[in-house]
């Protein structure tokens, strides 16, 4: 069955960086839209990058010139690079995955990891 386990979260200070892991099985990461998405405490969940079947990148506004998407085949993995950390990108950090439309929108992704935290404090 399809499962996605991210890691890689922590805490950093601001200026700073993190690389999130999210390892895929029961499918190949390079025939799904897989998608970074994170929530903030009283906030929804909001969509911060995808990497679609073809390897075409999107990002969110909010991370556009400081994250980056790629994935490993070999690995059946999928990363997010995060540099130039701001206290706003605080969260839980989730990868979701989907067979069909690559999307920021959350309810269009079937299967979902369990998420891994991102704190950015001095």
């Amino acid at each position: 069955q399809v499962q996605l386990v991210e890691s890689g979260g922590g805490l950093v200070q601001p200026g700073g960086s993190l690389r999130l892991s999210c390892a895929a099985s029961g499918f190949t990461v390079d025939s799904y839209a897989i998608g970074w998405f994170r929530q903030a405490p009283g906030k929804e969940r909001e969509g911060v990058s995808y990497i679609n079947s073809v390897g075409s990148a999107y990002y969110a506004d909010s991370v556009k010139g400081r994250f980056t998407i790629s994935r490993d085949n070999a690995k059946n993995t999928v990363y997010l690079q995060m540099n130039n950390l701001k206290a706003e990108d605080t969260g839980v950090y989730y990868c979701a995955a989907d067979g069909s439309l690559a999307s920021l929108i959350p309810q269009f992704y079937r299967y979902w990891g369990q998420g891994t935290q991102v704190t950015v404090s001095s």
